[in-house]
């Protein structure tokens, strides 16, 4: 580290960690990480001013810009479960999310022609996107939306008469 970098961390070190741990709470963030950003900004940036007042209204600007890209940051991320959706609900809820998916299955392999090759596709926990699906079912990637509209439609249509009709709920004679 060269003498004018030793010198601003000396310099602005503690008014940083004031400004961080001041402004860290209303971010949603850590201190430590509002000050790591704020130096990473100061040490891409150069120098900066000169005279000691405007570094440290620089100082100031910077670690309120960078709270503020973090509260942006946090409305837009939206943090991971530590355990699966699953996992939470009760046996029967498993049960039956379970036997939903092997109707589903079950339906999109009786579906005419290509379908099920497209829907297997789509539905792939691997999570392929339409060009890795028109290269492995060898179909232009524009005529998959096309025929997934299709198919869909004829998924739609068999799951529609194989779903039993409502009773008449307690009015039976």
């Amino acid at each position: 580290m060269d003498l004018l970098k030793a010198d601003l961390l000396d310099e602005l070190g503690p008014l940083l960690s004031a400004e961080a741990a001041a402004e860290a709470p209303g971010a949603g963030v850590d201190p430590a990480d509002l000050e790591q950003s704020v130096w990473v900004r100061l040490l891409e940036s150069g120098p900066g001013p000169p005279d000691p007042t405007g570094r440290a209204r620089w100082l100031r600007r910077a670690v309120r810009a960078e709270a503020r890209r973090a509260r942006r940051r946090a409305r837009r991320e939206i943090p991971y479960g530590s355990a699966p959706a699953d996992a939470g609900g009760a046996p029967e809820d498993a049960l039956m999310h379970g036997e939903a998916n092997r109707a589903l299955r079950s339906a999109v392999a009786r579906l005419p022609g290509r379908c099920p090759e497209l829907m297997g596709a789509l539905l792939s926990p691997r999570d392929l996107t339409y060009r890795e699906i028109a290269g492995e079912l060898g179909i232009s990637q524009g005529s998959l939306g096309p025929v997934r509209s299709r198919c869909l439609g004829c998924l739609r249509r068999m799951l529609a008469a194989e779903v039993a009709a409502p009773g008449l709920r307690g009015k039976e004679r």
